[in-house]
Formats: structure tokens, sequence, C-alpha cells
């Protein structure tokens, strides 16, 4: 359940959102950010460039994204430790989110590490096991005639270091990437220790900029967390 707090959170960005947008710049945002989120890491950098497979062999490309806050994550169905915890915290998130006009401007992706094992079928029934709706997510894999570690790849170019173990389980760090409407990579949350809310706060920073701060919102959001 959101607390009454985060309530209240929501109910400032639904009301921003519904007038005119009028938030700080993201790089305002991330000045006061730093010392609110320790996990936050910004950046400022191009997305990796991949093809990928979506759902029914949909080919996916980061230009397919522009114009929409992207936040993305590398999963395994198999994994049964940090994997779905991940899914989970982003699944609350996305609760949030999608109670705000952002439904229609962010969107949520799983993208797999182990295709092998993880067909089409199984990614479309990972995301809502773990809570997370389909109305704005979806899940990457490999596409036809790309090789099984393709994946694998892209996250080492996202800065994960994979390691598939003799037993077929695959070691690696938790990251969440947020990539901006124009198609920037704007930055990381790192672990599981974040605060949802927080990332709530910057994808509605990368959603509103586009226009002059108004001086003190900022200030007035966190004194309502």
């Amino acid at each position: 359940m959101i607390s009454w707090n985060r309530r209240q959170a929501l109910a400032a960005i639904g009301a921003t959102l519904a007038g005119p947008l009028r938030a700080h710049s993201v790089q305002e945002f991330e000045d006061e950010f730093y010392t609110k989120e320790p996990f936050f890491q910004a950046l400022d950098r191009p997305v990796p460039d991949f093809t990928l497979g979506g759902a029914a062999g949909r080919l996916v490309r980061p230009a397919n994204w522009l114009g929409k806050v992207s936040i993305l994550h590398f999963i395994y169905s198999s994994c049964t430790d940090v994997c779905p915890l991940h899914a989970e915290k982003l699944a609350e998130v996305q609760a949030m989110i999608n109670q705000t006009p952002m439904i229609d401007m962010v969107r949520f992706v799983s993208v797999t590490t182990d295709p092998a094992r993880d067909t089409p079928a199984v990614l479309q029934a990972y995301g809502p096991q773990h809570g997370l709706d389909p109305v704005n997510w979806e899940f990457l894999t490999v596409a036809p005639g790309q090789p099984e570690d393709a994946t694998r790849r892209l996250a080492q170019a996202f800065g994960h270091k994979f390691t598939v173990e003799s037993d077929g389980t695959i070691t690696h760090g938790v990251v969440t990437h947020v990539i901006g409407k124009f198609g920037r990579w704007q930055g990381n949350f790192h672990g599981l220790e974040f605060q949802s809310v927080n990332m709530l706060m910057f994808v509605n920073a990368l959603t509103n900029d586009h226009d002059k701060p108004q001086p003190g919102f900022w200030d007035r959001v966190w004194n309502w967390l």
C-alpha cells in the first residue's frame, strides 16, 4: 500500500502535470537529488545502440523509445534471488507512476540475459507474475538470427558484469537504467535500497525537462515526503 506521504507526492505530481509544465530542469533537480538519494548516479550519455526482439517478434531499437522515458533493467526468469526482487521494486514504482498522467509518458523494459531459456512466452508471463503491468511494460530478448549472448553484450555496454556459472546461474549486479525522452541515458539507480518515490521524482523531472524552473517547487515536494 502507498503511504500517505507518497499519496501527497503523487497528488503534487498530478497537479503539476495537469497544469502548465513548470518543474525544475533535470540538471537543477540532480544537484539536489544527490543529497536525497545515495543510490542514484546522474548520467548524460548516448544509449548503447541495439536491435532486439520484443513481443510477437517485433524488432525494437532505442529510436522506438523517443518521446517517452524508459526504465530498463536486466533479468533472467530462473533467477531466484535478486531478479524477482528487482522486478517487484520496479513494479512498485510503476504502480505509483500509473496513478498519474505519466502512465502514457513512461515505459518499463525487462531484458533477459538468458534468451536460450527465456522464450517469449516465459517472458510475457514474467512481468505480471512480479507485479509489472503490461499496459506500459515490455520484455526484450534476442531477435531472430542474433547470437545467444546478444543481450548479455548489451548488458555489458550498460556497465554490467555478467558471469555464467557452470550450473547455469548468472552472476550479476543490480542496476536500473533511466533513459530520457530525447534518447539520452540520464541516470542509474544502484541496488534495491533506493527509495521508489525518488525514482518517481526523477522520472517526473525527465518528463517535464523542457521549461524554465519554478522556484521552490522541489523544496515544497521534498517537504511533503
